[in-house]
């Protein structure tokens, strides 16, 4: 399934498979475009038993919910300094994957070629229960994550 933020299509990627591309290819990255509080409160990707670190960089301010018009300096910066190059694999993660598809463009625009969103996010939809996290998504998928 492919997405489309403004004009730039961008890949969507099951949480599974984001897993497996980022055991494999050493390059390859995960960033996190939530809230800081929704890094501290719901928690995180853990990617230590495959050497990694997730970048960590809001798309949105908490709690106004604008988008942070320096978003792509931010994140430029920090895949610099891990040493990321414009084609490196970089997956993009927020709570349901909305947020995420649309940093994935912005970076995408900005001349990174294989940005990818991660498929439902980290918790995914609601459940019949009306709660995330059970349904789809990093955390339905069983992959490690951490408290914040």
């Amino acid at each position: 399934m492919k997405g489309l933020a403004g004009s730039v299509e961008i890949e969507d990627v099951s949480p599974e498979t984001v897993w497996e591309r980022l055991k494999s290819d050493t390059g390859s990255t995960l960033v996190d475009v939530r809230t800081r509080a929704e890094w501290t409160f719901v928690g995180l990707p853990d990617l230590e038993s495959v050497g990694k670190e997730v970048l960590a960089v809001e798309w949105q301010t908490f709690p106004d919910s604008r988008v942070d018009p320096d978003f792509v300096g931010k994140l430029t910066t920090l895949l610099d300094q891990v040493g990321a190059a414009k084609d490196t694999e970089i997956f993009f993660l927020c709570r349901s994957g909305v947020r995420s598809e649309a940093a994935a463009a912005a970076m995408a625009k900005a001349g990174y070629t294989r940005c990818r969103n991660v498929a439902d996010g980290f918790e995914g939809p609601l459940s019949p229960d009306r709660k995330r996290g059970a349904v789809a998504g990093w955390k339905a998928a069983g992959l490690p994550w951490r408290q914040g």
